[in-house]
């Protein structure tokens, strides 16, 4: 047990004297009159019960016990003014979100949010993963998510998270300027004729665009590409007649821009709601209810984000 009369200033007196060999320049050291600190170390020693200096020559040497004392001193302090470091710093130091990103919401909604959630909370990192819905629910109720960002749960898959519906979104057939059926009547059939690219089965838009198509009497064609990734099916279909299957916001700058179109057609795909998935039964905290009060900002500013 340390002595109820042990204080800083016998310590920091201690190592001074230690390391200069002198009273008088660790009192100057120390901003301290030369009595001030000799009575300083007195009172340390008499607190130890050992003489820590030997006095007999010009410059003041450690004793064995003073060189004992010395190591464990000068740890602690050390240590203590880690500790101190440490916690001043603490206000400062970066806070992570871990955020899952379905590529529908990847390209519009989450980027003007996050840059909006940036603007109010510098100190706070976004770490942003992609990958298809059941991965990311998967890791957000595993804990190595905070949020996602994505397509309502399918059936059966929710249990243990909420959601939070932003927005409802259509999935569409998108192809290039000038492909041979932008711009006119065309029959069903004719989309057999062209290379399909269509969400694999496990994505969760893949059920509506295979009912879509079996809907128009095309049963269960075999598509050329199976895809939801922005980046290869982006590339393809500028390049190719290939009709691809994909969540209108997926390709909403291409489609903004004119780079893609969408093949119309005679009824609507079904779409689904895209939103916010949390573990259930957890207490957000600031930080994460800020990142929320943005994404609900701007889907409120853009409401058709699907149509």
């Amino acid at each position: 047990m340390l002595h109820p009369h042990l204080r800083m200033r016998h310590l920091r007196c201690f190592l001074e004297t230690a390391r200069l060999g002198s009273l008088s320049s660790a009192a100057e050291a120390l901003h301290v009159s030369q009595p001030a600190a000799s009575k300083t170390i007195k009172e340390l020693e008499d607190i130890l019960g050992a003489q820590l200096f030997d006095r007999s020559g010009r410059r003041l040497a450690l004793t064995q016990a003073g060189k004992i004392f010395q190591q464990y001193a000068g740890t602690a302090l050390a240590d203590l003014e880690r500790g101190q470091r440490l916690l001043r710093d603490l206000p400062q130091r970066q806070r992570k979100l871990a955020v899952g990103v379905l590529p529908t919401a990847a390209t519009g909604l989450f980027p003007d949010a996050a840059a909006r959630f940036r603007a109010l909370h510098p100190d706070c990192t976004l770490r942003v993963s992609t990958g298809p819905n059941w991965l990311l629910l998967s890791q957000l109720r595993e804990g190595a998510l905070d949020l996602v960002v994505g397509r309502m749960p399918a059936t059966g898959t929710g249990e243990g998270l909420s959601f939070r519906q932003l927005y409802w979104e259509r999935v569409v057939p998108v192809i290039r300027p000038g492909h041979p059926l932008d711009g006119r009547d065309w029959d069903p059939a004719e989309l057999l004729r062209y290379p399909l690219m269509l969400p694999p089965a496990g994505a969760v838009i893949s059920g509506s665009v295979r009912a879509f198509l079996q809907s128009l009497g095309l049963g269960e064609p075999i598509p050329a590409y199976e895809n939801v990734s922005h980046a290869f099916g982006r590339r393809v279909v500028v390049q190719s007649d290939t009709i691809w299957f994909i969540s209108a916001g997926v390709v909403r700058a291409e489609l903004d821009s004119g780079e893609l179109a969408v093949l119309p057609v005679s009824n609507e795909l079904l779409g689904g709601p895209v939103g916010i998935s949390l573990r259930d039964g957890t207490l957000p905290d600031a930080l994460l209810l800020g990142l929320v009060d943005e994404l609900v900002a701007v889907a409120a500013q853009h409401p058709a984000q699907g149509g």
